[in-house]
């Protein structure tokens, strides 16, 4: 079984401003749960209680929260000064693995519910060094990722970074989620920035070392965009994450979830799926309709909130649809 797995958490995440300008992409609230959290519960469900993690942006968050709430969990952190590519913040935690162990390396933004016990034997029959684990997504998304081309075994026979769908030999994508073992090391060069994607797995097959793959039937979102966001939430909502199921709130029209300290004045309604944060207050004949509150926001009388993400702090005095709304700003367009 494996035991130890690494969290790479050090990434800006610009593409989920002004989300990301409050907290890290690993602290992201994915049903009023930071996504990191939900993943290291993941882990621990499957055995494993050793994990590292490299940090850069908003580092003393991550560390901060992982401190305070460790579930059992060991936690061990690095700082980056620089950021160094999925591979090089991956060496430099390699004080943290034994000689001859496996291990599971995992984007901190991911939401998966990957039985990690099946990946590892597909790992060790392949006797591979490096298994990547890959998904099957929709033909009108394969623009979106680095699309894998295994061959009939299993191995990697080539990779796509981001064809368009008519180029695309394959509809499986890089999830992020590899399991290596150790003398993966031996192919990622000290304090230079590598990638695994661009370098590492094309080092390896130019050497003829076999990478080996393994399908994920189960759940994968990679939290990259705002989009992405809130789609990963109303999933989580929906029950389609198997390894997290929240206590669900139904409506006549929807359901929610929501945090502590939460209160809905006279006739508020909720409609679609909505994420209610602590301490948040909804007033009366107000409606909230597939939408996202984090911490500590007021919704006054007489508003509707619609498709709409709603930051820490911010007084909602009127209606809005589609926006992102902090406190003190004009509503920002999505």
């Amino acid at each position: 079984m494996l035991k130890k797995a690494m969290i790479m958490a050090a990434g800006v995440g610009s593409r989920l401003e002004p989300l990301s300008s409050i907290v890290p992409k690993p602290l992201v609230p994915i049903g009023n749960i930071p996504a990191m959290a939900l993943l290291s519960k993941h882990l621990l469900s499957q055995g494993i209680t050793d994990i590292v993690a490299n940090t850069h942006y908003k580092s003393d968050q991550i560390i901060n929260y992982f401190s305070e709430n460790n579930w059992g969990i060991n936690f061990e952190f690095i700082k980056e000064d620089q950021l160094s590519g999925t591979a090089g913040g991956v060496k430099k935690c390699q004080f943290f693995f034994e000689k001859d162990d496996d291990f599971i390396v995992m984007s901190g933004d991911g939401l998966t519910d990957i039985d990690i016990h099946e990946a590892y034997k597909s790992h060790k029959k392949s006797q591979a060094i490096a298994t990547i684990v890959i998904k099957e997504v929709k033909d009108s998304e394969i623009h979106k990722y680095g699309i894998v081309v295994p061959d009939k075994n299993g191995f990697v026979e080539s990779f796509q970074e981001k064809p368009a769908f008519e180029l695309a030999k394959s509809n499986l994508a890089n999830t992020g989620i590899y399991i290596f073992h150790y003398d993966i090391f031996n192919y990622i060069p000290v304090n230079t920035f590598f990638d695994f994607a661009k370098n590492v797995f094309p080092l390896l097959m130019q050497n003829n070392i076999p990478v080996n793959t393994y399908v994920l039937n189960g759940y994968w979102s990679d939290i990259g965009s705002i989009e992405q966001y809130k789609k990963s939430n109303i999933e989580l909502l929906d029950g389609i994450v198997s390894s997290y199921i929240p206590k669900v709130y139904n409506t006549k029209n929807g359901k929610y979830v929501t945090g502590t300290n939460f209160k809905s004045e006279f006739k508020s309604e909720f409609i679609g799926n909505s994420v209610i944060g602590n301490n948040c207050i909804v007033g009366s004949n107000s409606k909230i309709i597939n939408s996202i509150l984090w911490d500590n926001i007021i919704v006054k009388d007489n508003v509707t909130v619609e498709n709409s993400i709603i930051l820490p702090g911010t007084v909602v005095a009127k209606s809005c649809l589609n926006t992102i709304l902090e406190p003190k700003t004009e509503k920002t367009a999505v």
